[in-house]
């Protein structure tokens, strides 16, 4: 939820912000319009409250008829009192509504237009050469079932379509990645946190994932809890109707969770393997900073992103993604795509996003800094997405014979091993 006042004071920058996600530029003059009939219906409960109060005090000292004339417009005055405080409170509550439907305001950097629209900043790393090597590269399903990693048939038989088991050598694999992710995290001073992956209607929408994203959720009807597709929504809920000493800032939390994702807009994309699925593991991290402090923790955390992707030695490459493939929440957001090579592209592994204050107003999260109380910024990053990183790895450090080389961050958590063996039939 961006700030009233601020949209009062520039509703120019909001405009824009709304034309360059390709949203509803209108629903800016509907919450200043709603907001206009709050404060004058305020003003006028005001009015006349004070002249209530005001008759009430001459009743007692007035006779006759002027008792008779004041006793009357009382009662005029209690029924224009009640319905302007009903006015007052319709109004206050249709700001509210239309202001929660408003996206955060994107900075002024991010690059204008589509999901194809990003700007790459920089590419790490340099895509093998197969061809030189003298051998095609096969696909993750077909390396991770020859290693006996991966069953996706089983997984459809079991649930239905993109889910999946991890077997073997894939499972420890996971394992493998969740630890050493959360190992570089905590070494870094993140907090290690293990979230529930259920949530109330209230930490679902105050992080923002109840409005263009609410087709991709899981909600659980007989209870009224959803399934969260990231850890972010419970880490965001963490502290929320708190208010935080500014000294304890930065607090940074790194969850490991299962994430749930109906993926309802990604109709035949993906359907091949575990690339895009509805359940996969997940190791984020949060951060809650000082508001002047988010633009600098962004490029923290997409360092601490580029730390984890160069020690799984993978080439990727790192975009500004652009206002229309924003999520509302997001001010900015900087993905790392690493480089599959049988799709002959760079996918997204991870991303990270500003989110400034607005999910802090939404949860009602705030920070106090000598006698000041104001909102503070959240930022989320992923660490470690599994299913997609089991991707990368395998597709990028294949052998000729099938086999899989193994990054040395991830062998003391593998045995030792330094490659991954195809499994006999």
């Amino acid at each position: 939820m961006i700030d009233l006042r601020l949209l009062r004071e520039d509703p120019d920058r909001a405009r824009a912000s709304q034309r360059a996600r390709g949203e509803d530029v209108g629903l800016v003059d509907a919450v200043l319009s709603a907001d206009e009939r709050r404060r004058s219906s305020s003003v006028r409960f005001d009015e006349l409250r004070s002249e209530q109060k005001q008759l009430g005090k001459l009743i007692p000292k007035a006779e006759g008829e002027e008792k008779a004339e004041l006793l009357r417009r009382t009662g005029e005055l209690a029924s224009a009192v009640k319905a302007a405080d009903a006015e007052k409170d319709e109004a206050a509550a249709e700001t509210q509504r239309l202001l929660r439907q408003l996206s955060n305001l994107v900075h002024p950097d991010v690059p204008v237009g589509g999901e194809e629209d990003f700007t790459v900043l920089e590419t790490i790393g340099t895509p093998r050469d197969f061809a030189a090597e003298g051998f095609e590269p096969k696909d993750h399903l077909e390396l991770g079932q020859k290693l006996g990693a991966i069953d996706v048939e089983r997984g459809a038989k079991v649930s239905g379509s993109r889910f999946y088991f991890l077997t073997g050598i894939g499972a420890l694999l996971e394992l493998a990645l969740v630890n050493a992710a959360v190992a570089q995290a905590t070494e870094a001073g993140f907090t290690a946190m293990l979230t529930p992956a259920l949530v109330k209607p209230q930490a679902m929408d105050g992080t923002g994932f109840l409005g263009q994203a609410a087709q991709d959720v899981y909600h659980l009807d007989k209870d009224d809890l959803y399934l969260v597709g990231t850890s972010e929504v419970p880490l965001a809920g963490y502290h929320m109707d708190e208010i935080i000493e500014a000294d304890r800032l930065p607090m940074r939390y790194a969850a490991f969770s299962p994430c749930f994702r109906r993926e309802a807009g990604s109709y035949g994309k993906d359907t091949r393997g575990i690339f895009r699925v509805h359940q996969f593991d997940k190791v984020e991290m949060f951060s809650y900073v000082a508001p002047e402090d988010s633009q600098e923790e962004h490029r923290r955390l997409l360092q601490w992103e580029k730390q984890w992707l160069s020690s799984l030695e993978l080439p990727f490459q790192v975009i500004d993604v652009a206002t229309g493939d924003l999520g509302s929440s997001a001010a900015r957001k900087f993905d790392c795509e690493a480089w599959i090579p049988t799709q002959g592209k760079y996918r997204e592994l991870t991303s990270t996003s500003d989110c400034t204050e607005f999910q802090s107003r939404r949860l009602s999260i705030r920070m106090r800094d000598g006698k000041s109380v104001k909102p503070l910024a959240t930022l989320n990053g992923t660490l470690c997405a599994v299913p997609r990183t089991i991707v990368a790895l395998l597709e990028n450090h294949q052998q000729e014979d099938g086999s899989v080389w193994v990054p040395p961050v991830l062998r003391p958590y593998l045995g030792g091993r330094e490659a991954l063996e195809p499994v006999a039939k």
